[in-house]
């Protein structure tokens, strides 16, 4: 039976004028800012055995002691929903997400999610996440195909989140996006929440976060190219912001300005997608039981490779 975690945070300089759940947030990973919050409401975050509030103002030095308990049982109900398992040990599974798909559930999603399908497939998840997000170390967007790990224990839960959190986990994507790329295109600009339209994120919020983006491969289609992204950070919509804020939007990305009204027919079978041309194509981490180095690829979906088949036969 999983018991009670004790984490410790000691506040730097560097910390001081944050408020405490963005530090406790930032020094501990394995933990998300929400939970941070319900935490401190609990009375399980202690400063001098006393109790503060989420917006106690941190300083140089400060002491932090977090109670994390046990996580709850879960209450979710399986469903038979086909999933395409890479890879399954006592530690962690790694899949293959579909499109269309949510990774957990969430307002307007309380079923048919991935962690729905995962607990019919996958037995003994992590609940560190939540009762909801049971194992998800990390996200793709609902549109956005490809690998993703999950966590089968709370230990390997808290080392994976570490590897993200560390930049250690190395993230490779394939986009389509409109324009001529270069191969040595690099992005590093904070991303945040938009200051007007809150289902966008932007390069332009007033608190952004550090999100680094290169592209390391491209292979232009006259008038798009195809590009192979890595990525340092993971930030929300960090690949469909970034490279939409370089003038080279997602295929397929209408949140961001990938959708084309009126498309030359040479790029016609653009028009065919229901979703941003972007797939999470390699992921590459280090085990949290045993350190070894493990690299997963998933291939391109056929939605994508029909459009991109097409798009090179009718290209010069």
């Amino acid at each position: 039976m999983t018991s009670e975690v004790f984490l410790h945070a000691v506040a730097t300089t560097r910390d001081a004028g944050q408020r405490l759940d963005h530090f406790l947030a930032r020094r501990l990973p394995q933990l998300s800012r929400s939970q941070i919050q319900r935490l401190i409401r609990q009375g399980r975050v202690q400063i001098d055995g006393a109790r503060p509030k989420p917006s106690l103002v941190v300083w140089d030095g400060l002491s932090a002691d977090v109670s994390v308990p046990p996580p709850e049982p879960l209450d979710l109900v399986p469903e038979a929903l086909p999933l395409s398992i890479l890879y399954d040990d006592e530690s962690l599974v790694v899949i293959d997400k579909p499109a269309g798909m949510v990774v957990h559930p969430a307002a307007g999603h309380r079923h048919g999610t991935m962690v729905h399908a995962l607990l019919h497939h996958v037995g003994g998840l992590s609940g560190i996440g939540g009762r909801e997000r049971p194992g998800i170390v990390h996200r793709l967007d609902r549109g956005t195909s490809g690998v993703m790990i999950i966590a089968k224990t709370d230990a390997a839960h808290r080392a994976l989140t570490q590897q993200f959190h560390d930049r250690q986990v190395e993230k490779e994507y394939l986009a389509l996006v409109w324009g001529k790329v270069s191969a040595d295109l690099a992005i590093e600009k904070p991303i945040g929440r938009h200051p007007t339209h809150r289902q966008k994120m932007s390069t332009r919020a007033r608190r952004g976060r550090a999100a680094i983006t290169r592209v390391v491969d491209a292979e232009p289609i006259d008038g798009v190219t195809l590009v192979r992204v890595a990525i340092a950070t993971g930030r929300t919509h960090q690949i469909r912001v970034h490279l939409a804020d370089a003038g080279h939007p997602v295929a397929g990305d209408s949140l961001y300005g990938g959708v084309r009204r009126r498309l030359p027919a040479r790029l016609a079978a653009i028009g065919r997608l229901e979703r941003p041309f972007l797939h999470a194509a390699r992921l590459q981490f280090v085990h949290p039981e045993n350190s070894r180095r493990m690299t997963f690829e998933a291939p391109l979906p056929h939605d994508l490779t029909d459009v991109l088949a097409t798009l090179r036969r009718s290209s010069p």
